[in-house]
């Protein structure tokens, strides 16, 4: 049965769309942006700093499902430059590591909602 996610802890959807959905025991998450959910604004800096956020911002939304981090079979990145993309992986290998992280694709978008620098979605699995 298909469930919606949805916490505090992640910004709320700026649009008709939910934090996530599971099916069984699948879960999808939607784009995070990094947003802080409780501002609604991103942090200040760059790539870095917004990479962190929305990496804190999937984490919290996997966690509400009964998914980690650890159970991420697949992310889905959205840098608004590639120029930014050594930046990122620094910070998204202190959240998944360098070994035995998940598959992923990477892709430089046009434009990012809210003019972020990037964006990560995941499809991850509740143990």
């Amino acid at each position: 049965m298909k469930k919606i996610i949805n916490t505090k802890a992640a910004p709320a959807a700026i649009g008709p769309y939910s934090q996530g959905v599971s099916f069984g025991n699948l879960v999808m998450t939607s784009g995070q942006l990094p947003l802080d959910p409780t501002t609604m604004a991103f942090p200040e800096g760059g790539v870095r700093e917004q990479t962190r956020q929305s990496l804190l911002n999937l984490k919290a939304v996997l966690e509400q499902s009964g998914a980690s981090l650890d159970t991420v079979l697949k992310t889905t990145y959205f840098l608004a430059k590639m120029e930014d993309f050594s930046v990122f992986n620094e910070v998204y290998s202190e959240f998944f590591g360098d070994s035995g992280a998940p598959a992923r694709s990477c892709i430089q978008a046009g434009k990012l909602p809210k003019e972020a620098l990037v964006e990560i979605e995941a499809i991850a699995y509740i143990k």
